[in-house]
This record gives C-alpha cells, sequence and structure tokens, in this order.
C-alpha cells in the first residue's frame, strides 16, 4: 500500500512524496547499498591518500651525459611517461659529465640533478648541502683503461703518471674513480691529465684519434672500445664483483640528488619522481634486449646495436632494484673518498644528511619493487 508524506523543501513550501512500508526485502536492499558505497569509499580513500601532492610540477632536471647506461633509469621514466603519470612535466638538459650538473644545480639553473651520489658528500664537505633522494645505481659501471695504441707496452698504474686520462668531465665521478685507482699506486691527481671527452662519440674518437692515452668512463662506450682492441680494461665497477674489489663494499652511483631545503620543501614532488623512478627499475628487472633496444632514443645505440647489448648485459646487474641506498653504500663512498682527497675529513661527514630512504620506501611499496 502507498503512503504520501508532505515534507517542506528548501522553499518553504510543502511537497508530496512517496514511502513504502518497510519490508524485509527493503532494509536488505538499503543494508546492501550502504555497505557497497561504504567500501567503495575505504577503497577509494587509500588511493587518494596516496597521491603526493605536488608543490612543484614543472621539474628542470641536470644529467651529465644521458645516454649512458649510467643514467638508464631516467630515459627508461621518461620515454615510457612514468614522470607524466605522476603529473609531472620534466625539462632534462644534458651536460657533458656529472660536475657540470652539479654546477647547474648550484647555479640555480635545475631543480635535480641525476648524478653519482658521492657529489653528496663532497658538497657537504664544503658546508653545502645536497641529498640524494632515490637510487638508481648500486654500483658505479665505471671501466678504467689504456689505449692499447697509444700504450701497447703498458705494464703497471705507474706507466701512467705523466699521461693524458679521458674522464666524462673533470670532476665528475669518473675523475672520481680514475683519481682512486692511481692513488693506490702512490699517484697523485696533479702527476697525470684529466681531459674531458664525454659519455658517447666524442670519448669513441679522443680515444682512437691519440688524444688521449687512457680513459675512465661508462658503458656502452668502454664495451665498444674493449670488444674492438682499442683499449685493455685495468679497473673495473660494471659489476657488483668488480666494485667490492675497486671499493671494498657496496658503492652507491647515480641517484636524483638535489639541496636539502628542495627536498624539505617539496616532498610531494620528491615522492613523485622517486615514484618514476622505481617504477622503471621494477620495468627494468624484467625488460628483455629487444624492450630495451624499442625504449631508447636510436642515437644511444652509436650506431652498433649488438655492442649496445652486449654492454647492457654487463652492467645489468649494477642498476639498483628498488631505489634504496644502502647504509653501508654509504659509509663504502665516504671512506674511498678520504682516501684521495684530503680536504674530505670522515669525522666531519653526516652521512645521514646526505641521503633519505624516505621516498624511496614509499615508492618500493608502491610498486613492490
Amino acid at each position: 500500500m502507498r503512503h504520501c508524506t508532505m515534507v517542506t523543501n528548501l522553499t518553504g513550501k510543502p511537497r508530496e512524496v512517496s514511502s513504502f512500508p518497510m519490508t524485509n526485502n527493503n532494509i536488505s536492499r538499503r543494508t546492501l547499498m550502504s555497505a557497497a558505497a561504504l567500501a567503495a569509499a575505504s577503497l577509494g580513500a587509500p588511493a587518494l591518500r596516496a597521491q603526493p601532492k605536488l608543490e612543484k610540477k614543472q621539474v628542470s632536471i641536470a644529467v651529465g651525459g644521458k645516454a649512458a647506461f649510467y643514467y638508464l633509469p631516467l630515459t627508461i621514466a621518461e620515454q615510457l611517461g612514468y614522470f607524466k603519470a605522476e603529473g609531472l612535466d620534466v625539462e632534462i638538459s644534458d651536460f657533458a659529465g656529472g660536475a657540470r650538473a652539479l654546477q647547474a644545480l648550484v647555479g640555480g639553473s635545475a631543480d635535480v640533478v641525476n648524478g653519482a651520489y658521492e657529489h653528496t658528500i663532497n658538497m657537504q664537505s664544503k658546508n653545502q648541502h645536497i641529498q640524494s633522494f632515490v637510487l638508481m645505481g648500486r654500483a658505479p659501471q665505471i671501466a678504467m683503461g689504456v689505449s692499447t695504441k697509444a700504450m701497447p707496452n703498458y705494464k703497471s698504474l705507474a706507466d701512467l703518471r705523466g699521461k693524458r686520462i679521458g674522464v666524462s668531465a673533470p670532476g665528475s665521478s669518473t675523475n672520481m674513480v680514475a683519481n682512486l685507482v692511481l692513488s693506490r699506486a702512490g699517484i697523485k691527481a696533479s702527476d697525470v691529465s684529466y681531459v674531458g671527452v664525454g659519455t658517447a662519440a666524442g670519448a669513441l674518437a679522443a680515444l682512437r684519434s691519440g688524444q688521449i692515452d687512457a680513459m675512465s668512463n661508462t658503458d656502452p662506450v668502454m664495451t665498444m672500445l674493449e670488444q674492438k682492441g682499442d683499449v685493455k680494461i685495468i679497473s673495473d665497477t660494471r659489476t657488483l664483483k668488480g666494485t667490492q674489489e675497486v671499493f671494498g663494499g657496496p658503492m652507491p652511483a647515480a641517484c636524483f640528488y638535489s639541496h636539502s631545503d628542495f627536498v624539505q620543501k617539496n616532498p610531494g614532488t620528491c615522492q613523485a619522481m622517486a615514484n618514476a623512478i622505481v617504477h622503471a627499475l621494477k620495468w627494468l628487472q624484467t625488460a628483455g634486449p629487444s624492450d630495451i633496444i624499442k625504449t631508447v632514443p636510436e642515437g644511444y645505440l652509436l650506431g652498433d646495436r649488438a655492442l649496445y647489448l652486449a654492454s647492457f648485459n654487463k652492467v645489468r646487474e649494477a642498476i639498483a632494484l628498488d631505489g634504496m641506498l644502502p647504509e653501508e653504500g654509504a659509509k663504502t663512498a665516504l671512506k674511498a673518498l678520504a682516501s684521495f682527497e684530503p680536504s674530505i675529513k670522515p669525522e666531519k661527514i653526516e652521512l645521514g644528511r646526505t641521503y633519505t630512504n624516505e621516498f624511496a620506501r614509499r615508492a618500493k611499496d608502491k610498486f613492490k619493487a
């Protein structure tokens, strides 16, 4: 039986609405609908909470040699749209080496750098605080080799005294590895001449033309020179085993870092950037050779697909898995830098201020990396 009830609307005028007796079917139906609505709300709420608020949507990133495998996670995140998926509009500026990218950050033309973790320690020794907030490489992926043409009779590191050594850029991580290797033979940085050659075709040409006698650089350049017989490798951190031998422990490599103030004032933006990178790291764990070839720009292959893929297979294990920087790795980096850089006093460096795993941890949970 239909019942009518008079209610008053917002205008104050009465209107008639229908109601029905509250049967058990009505109660069950309403209860189910309410439960469904609550369930939907509970599912939607965490998703809303998980989406970071972006304090800054447009972010400028400086990188030193983007075509190198050292920075592959950045390229993957860019090419597959992972930054856009996080609501970010990134502008990537490519420099000859990591030291130049760092200069862009210090000079204010970049918000974030994709560069070597050890720069955070170096800068703290100069009373400038920068902080890593997501790791991309768990080994430096840098090899040092001597030219078989310029130094056919090479026997030991002592032979490099007075020679010209190519690095991506003076002050970069390739320079740092060269300094470390030479210091163990009692050779100071001032005993050799460092030449910036970049990380791509220019580096190949510099060694093959005789402009330099040896080189410390990343892949794919070093593998290409090695397989063509142009260099003899004398130090190698492209694998975890090689890194252990050179540094005596795990050595964190490429990461996103910025001024500590930027990280503190833009946690949502940093979280979105960490999400994009960890997403890329997870993709790389299962990506096959054909996936890599299809994703990276053609110019990165340096005209030889087979050698490019051979290079990738060599450094694959050096790519980080989940964006987390291990505490032991930070200690290894400090020890390595202090071994050849007198200005770095370990007792005065606060390693806890050089990195944070807060954003990587959330991203790891989100993507199950």
